[in-house]
């Protein structure tokens, strides 16, 4: 691996990086909406991310089909 190649993927990393910082917060943004206008609370939200937490990757892909 050449010293462009490490420069490119320094770079990529960086750039998942800045999409991994803008997705969080665009999530985070979400949720603190439903919050506040009383669509969801935040045990709610927690309860939910648990149960999706504890689910495989198929019992995920399958509940997204129906």
């Amino acid at each position: 691996m050449n010293s462009f190649d490490k420069i490119d993927i320094y770079a990529k990393i960086g750039d998942l990086k800045d999409i991994d910082y803008r997705n969080t917060l665009a999530i985070a943004t979400i949720i603190e909406l439903l919050v506040d206008k009383g669509i969801i609370s935040r045990q709610e939200f927690a309860r939910k991310a648990y149960i999706l937490d504890q689910m495989s990757t198929d019992e995920l892909r399958n509940l997204r089909s129906l």
